[in-house]
């Protein structure tokens, strides 16, 4: 069926002729078959997203529609690949058309020929439900691809084989409970805008270990929870979701590179095949799939890249594994929500983003979750949010950053004087805040002891101390306060420099486990409680401050990490002797 196109305006097309047409449903216009999307729908007259540039497209161009609504392929393949927006593999356009990506290339999104080893789990006369497994194939030295049946299909298995298969040869034969018999490939299609279904959803109560400090310590994220990274330009957004993606401890990171810089894809384009995955050993792109929609590709192929990343997300999700979306940045998606918004004349919210932009920021991230995976083997999976926030300005007042605020539960606030001041990750202890401290208790309490939360929260309470104690300082000088409030000074600055920052592009300091996380933590604790008790025992807090081990314990972030557990022992043991030594000293002048 085809229509005629009326009205070109930048990404929108509207045609006639289109009666018989659904919403979502992709379209190919004009000559050149540009890729689009029917947003709305009024009579026969269709508003449409075009995913390409529609320079020289103009009245009367042809529209056909597929019938099917924005689907991605879901295959052994995935794995490593690049792709644009709506699925498409950038690589094999490349080798197709060259650099320069010609209008309405078509390409399939995995390899047609490639054979994979399939390894069938099921004999014939099994009886299965929509997401059993029925096979595997060894997709990357760290990935098993879990071959499941479609979510929507049940019955018996009727024929199937082990064998090399490329992804649209039949594997297995379904005979359903009316006789029907469905042929089964490897390959699944879903349509991105509807989430894939579960069992059951649960609270997240593990936590994604990510290798930083601030994070995994102070603010920590749950597996199949959601966070957000605001920040102003220049304060280390995109750092910290590269180091999200390259260390947590996740099976499967998604990494959505939706609006922002081409030379930041580039970067992680170029890392993540040489860095190896601290669990495996393996390199990071043999779990990673990019998906690359920047700053200077078309508008509104951004707004689909996230639903595009987060359905590839679910289905690693219902194999059972840990999965990790990354999404850089939603403000730029949102932006693309705006400008598709004014070209389709609908009533504009604040700022100019339409009405709808907090329930669909919500659609996204409520994607995410600990669930029950369908199928008859309780397979668990999660799935983890992240969203990068870019607000103009660094005002987190606007609407993308006010919505976002109100559907996460950790909030990672990045300050731009903590990065003036070079301190990274530049997340603001003062303003950030994660709402699963409660829930992930338990777990830390079994894994690390009751110390480790009590330790958390004796640091959060001496950066408080802090903030409230430099008002103090900036009227009336250091030297005017208390003994006890200069050691507090004192021990916050060791927080801050010697725990909290850390150097994204050192091997040592890069990536921190929760072991040394706690031991060093606890380490710079201890300093504070010997001190106070010297100090009331008349110790002159001046020689606590310049005793020997301070330096060293600055330089326990770069001693290796098959060292670290011998060196902070040492290090214990001299702080402790030093500080006796001082205080044995304060009580003879007493």
């Amino acid at each position: 069926m085809s229509g005629k196109v009326v009205k070109v305006s930048g990404p929108l097309v509207v045609a006639t002729g289109l009666a018989d047409a659904n919403m979502s449903d992709v379209v190919r216009v004009g000559p050149q078959r540009l890729i689009g999307e029917i947003l709305t729908m009024k009579g026969d007259t269709a508003s449409i997203q075009v995913y390409e540039e529609t320079s020289g497209l103009g009245p009367g161009a042809e529209v056909v529609t597929t019938g099917a609504p924005m689907s991605v392929e879901l295959a052994p393949g995935m794995i490593e690949g690049i792709y644009d927006g709506i699925q498409r593999p950038l690589e094999r356009i490349v080798e197709k058309v060259g650099a320069c990506i010609t209008r309405g290339v078509e390409v399939p999104a995995v390899d047609r020929e490639k054979k994979w080893d399939f390894e069938a789990v099921v004999k014939p006369g099994t009886k299965v439900i929509g997401g059993d497994v029925i096979g595997t194939v060894q997709e990357t030295p760290v990935v098993l691809h879990k071959i499941m049946v479609p979510p929507n299909l049940k019955g018996t298995i009727k024929s199937i084989q082990s064998g090399s298969f490329n992804v649209t040869e039949t594997v297995a034969v379904l005979k359903k409970d009316n006789g029907d018999e469905i042929p089964l490939t490897m390959t699944q299609k879903w349509p991105v805008r509807v989430g894939r279904p579960y069992t059951t959803k649960y609270p997240p109560k593990r936590p994604l270990c990510s290798g930083q400090r601030i994070i995994d310590t102070l603010f920590p994220l749950a597996k199949g929870g959601t966070a957000a990274v605001p920040g102003p330009f220049g304060s280390g957004k995109t750092v910290v979701q590269h180091q999200l993606a390259k260390w947590s401890d996740v099976d499967i990171v998604i990494y959505i590179g939706c609006g922002e810089r081409g030379n930041e894809m580039t970067d992680v384009l170029r890392e993540f095949p040489e860095l190896k995955d601290p669990r495996t050993g393996e390199s990071l792109m043999k779990r990673t799939v990019l998906i690359a929609n920047t700053s200077d590709m078309p508008v509104a192929a951004r707004e689909a890249s996230v639903y595009t990343g987060i359905t590839i997300a679910e289905y690693f999700r219902d194999m059972g594994y840990d999965v990790a979306v990354i999404a850089d940045s939603t403000s730029r998606w949102a932006e693309a929500l705006r400008e598709m918004s004014g070209r389709l004349e609908e009533m504009p919210g604040e700022e100019g983003y339409p009405a709808y932009l907090a329930s669909r920021l919500a659609q996204f991230y409520e994607r995410a979750g600990s669930v029950e995976c369908i199928g008859s083997d309780e397979r668990r999976g999660s799935l983890t949010a992240v969203g990068a926030v870019s607000p103009p300005g660094g005002d987190l007042s606007e609407p993308v950053s006010q919505a976002t605020m109100r559907i996460v539960k950790v909030f990672w606030a990045l300050d731009s004087s903590l990065a003036y001041r070079r301190h990274f990750p530049a997340i603001n202890w003062l303003n950030s805040y994660s709402l699963y401290l409660d829930s992930l208790k338990p777990w830390f309490d079994e894994n690390f002891g009751e110390a480790f939360m009590r330790n958390r929260a004796k640091a959060m309470s001496i950066l408080q101390n802090e903030a409230s104690l430099n008002e103090i300082v900036q009227l009336v000088g250091k030297d005017s306060l208390s003994p006890a409030d200069q050691l507090t000074l004192e021990t916050a600055r060791m927080v801050r420099e010697d725990f909290l920052q850390q150097n994204a592009f050192t091997d040592i300091d890069g990536y921190s486990s929760y072991d040394r996380q706690e031991r060093l933590l606890a380490m710079v604790l201890e300093y504070d409680t010997l001190c106070r008790a010297a100090i009331a025992k008349g110790a002159d807090a001046a020689k606590l401050f310049a005793i020997p081990v301070r330096e060293t314990i600055g330089r326990a972030k770069s001693v290796p990490a098959d060292q670290y557990k011998d060196a902070y022992a040492q290090m214990r043991a001299d702080m402790a002797q030093q500080i006796d030594e001082i205080a044995a000293q304060g009580g003879e002048t007493a």
